[in-house]
């Protein structure tokens, strides 16, 4: 499945299924209306699709309020009741700010640098096996 996730008119979220991830692209101002209809949209993905996981890139979001943040945060919880894990990858450090001074702690959402990152956090073969040092002591 690749295609966009068309929210309100002129609105277009990029998304492309990779393997059991679902990876949206955010770009520019996400209005009120807008975030609503891609937290539907997204849901409905998910479930189509059964993907584990959904990767919401908003490297390319200049400005979160704190309705949008919420809508993360109910995107993430929607999507663990489908089974799905959320990562947001791509935040600015004005963004990050900007949720720290409005309170938002957004409970259940992890946050990734980048999507390459995100998509590693939510890749189960991607997981590193962690071996304890072989010690090797001298002939």
């Amino acid at each position: 499945m690749t295609g966009p996730i068309h929210g309100s008119p002129g609105t277009h979220v990029p998304v492309l299924k990779l393997g059991g991830i679902l990876l949206v692209t955010l770009q520019g101002e996400l209005h009120d209306r807008a975030a609503e209809q891609l937290q539907q949209d997204i849901g409905e993905a998910v479930e189509a699709s059964s993907v584990t996981g959904v990767v919401i890139d908003i490297s390319g979001v200049e400005i979160v309020d704190s309705f949008l943040g919420r809508v993360f945060a109910e995107i993430a919880a929607q999507a663990k009741l489908l089974a799905a894990r959320t990562v947001v990858a791509g935040m600015r450090p004005a963004v990050a700010i900007t949720l720290v001074e409005l309170g938002l702690t957004l409970p259940g959402l992890r946050t990734a640098l980048d999507a390459e990152q995100a998509m590693l956090m939510l890749d189960p073969a991607s997981t590193p096996v962690h071996h304890s040092p072989v010690r090797r002591e001298s002939p």
